[in-house]
């Protein structure tokens, strides 16, 4: 599976400086968009934006709390590994209208033999309660399905974010079992969502 040879679109990421008396401008290509966002790819000079997702210490309170300096730069240099070699990763997001970094939402290789792969979507908390994570969420998806042909996806949560197991509840996730995960050191409850074909 890879994303490679998709129509890609050519934008203009704009970042304002704190005190709006500089403009800076970022040209990123967007291979896949929604409504509101567009889905780009990390580099190692995302180190900015990794740091501003990934040093949030909230939105990293349900997978193993706040994350150090390195741990930042080693799931970063993990992101663009992951693209060199299955051809997916928890790709950057950032809003069509300002080019504002939102946060990243991808796919991870789950149980490759039959083919499954992972959900992943992390959101910066500016941008929390405006319905961007299931917008972002519902775009991955079809990509998924409509582009590259998965056959399932599977997605888990901490037991204690009520408001992850709403999330692929809504999306339409079925828990399948509960399973260990050693990067938080706890049981975890587990989903699958299957393409529907009408």
């Amino acid at each position: 599976m890879t994303a490679a040879g998709q129509q890609e679109t050519l934008v203009e990421s704009i970042k304002f400086s704190h005190k709006e008396t500089e403009i800076r401008k970022i040209v990123r290509t967007y291979f896949h968009q929604s409504r509101r966002i567009g889905f780009s790819t990390w580099s190692l000079d995302d180190r900015l934006l990794a740091q501003g997702l990934w040093g949030d210490e909230e939105v990293t309170r349900y997978h193993g709390g706040s994350w150090s300096s390195q741990q930042i730069e080693d799931r970063l240099a993990s992101e663009v590994a992951m693209l060199q070699q299955e051809g997916v990763q928890y790709w950057p997001m950032f809003l069509l209208e300002t080019g504002e970094h939102i946060g990243c939402c991808g796919l991870h290789p789950r149980d490759k033999p039959v083919d499954v792969w992972e959900l992943g979507c992390h959101l910066r908390r500016t941008f929390w309660s405006q319905a961007l994570g299931r917008e972002a969420a519902q775009a991955i998806i079809a990509y998924a399905f409509g582009t590259l042909g998965v056959a399932a996806i599977f997605a888990g949560h901490h037991p204690m974010n009520l408001a992850s197991k709403r999330f692929l509840h809504y999306l339409g996730f079925r828990y399948t079992h509960d399973e260990f995960y050693p990067s938080t050191q706890i049981v975890e409850p587990c989903y699958l969502l299957r393409p529907t074909h009408s």
